[in-house]
């Protein structure tokens, strides 16, 4: 049991309301809601988690396209992590969307000193293939975040540009990239989202272990829109509530199938639209 959850209980044996589990995003806004601050809020909500947010970027996107980003100022930045730290107690941080290398300076700044689990996703490209990371700030997150990450969640090709390879063509070049990516300090949880076949297979490598592997059904769904944010926010949302690595993998793994097979059923936007992140909470027809 960690420390989180014995004040949790230790409130409650004293009669105060028991307090939830926090969890905090780092991570840009989608002004569409389907990924970004948005769906991170979105999936803390659905699991159980009261979340808090650090916007870092604005950016101005639908469905089908981002017209605008607009990073937010680097004393803004630094300055909404430490509010929250300061006050909340923050069981888990989950940082996404960091446009500059400035701006990836930033938040691992402001995060030195916190000892809880750190989810980081690589952000690199929008579902509409809107460039979200600079260049030059691929080698800041590899060499600034990476190390100081509980755990990092890229697809295919952003392991690829951190590794600066070519995107892995079958499950043991993914493992092979995946395991060079966890001697930077991090478990790595290689999504295999961008792989063909039937089959979506996601690589779990946690130190020497044996890889854990994650298989769903592919699904045919257009509506994908935030999948990596939603994955990503909700393994933070597991450790936050005290779960053990592993298991907060399985559960966010299964909760992103449950909601990409509800996607559909959305219908939002005309191009790549949201994911269900409340299809276990809302009446369906």
């Amino acid at each position: 049991m960690d420390a989180t959850t014995r004040d949790r209980r230790a409130d409650t044996a004293r009669g105060k309301p028991a307090a939830p589990a926090i969890a905090l995003t780092v991570a840009g806004s989608d002004s569409g809601g389907g990924a970004g601050i948005q769906a991170d809020l979105k999936a803390f909500s659905a699991l159980g988690v009261y979340g808090a947010s650090a916007i870092t970027a604005i950016t101005a996107q639908n469905t089908r396209a981002v017209t605008h980003i607009h990073d937010i100022p680097l004393d803004v930045v630094a300055g909404q992590i430490a509010a929250v730290l300061d006050d909340l107690d923050v069981a888990a941080v989950k940082i996404g969307m960091l446009s500059s290398p400035e701006i990836v300076e930033t938040v691992a700044g402001a995060l030195v000193g916190y000892d809880g689990p750190v989810v980081l996703d690589p952000v690199m490209v929008a579902k509409s293939g809107a460039q979200l990371l600079r260049d030059e700030a691929v080698a800041a997150v590899r060499d600034i975040l990476l190390p100081r990450a509980t755990l990092v969640t890229p697809n295919l090709p952003e392991a690829a540009l951190l590794l600066g390879e070519d995107p892995a063509s079958d499950l043991a070049a993914a493992e092979c990239q995946g395991r060079a990516l966890a001697a930077l300090g991090p478990a790595v949880l290689m999504k295999g989202g961008h792989a063909k076949g039937a089959v979506c297979t996601d690589l779990l490598i946690a130190g020497d272990l044996p890889s854990l592997q994650l298989k769903a059904r592919r699904l045919e769904t257009k509506n994908t829109h935030g999948t990596g944010c939603t994955l990503s926010a909700a393994i933070a949302a597991g450790l936050a509530k005290g779960a053990g690595l592993a298991q907060a993998v399985r559960d966010a793994h299964a909760y992103l199938h449950g909601a990409l097979s509800c996607a559909d059923e959305l219908n939002v936007g005309s191009g790549h639209g949201p994911v269900h992140h409340f299809y276990r909470q809302w009446e369906r027809a």
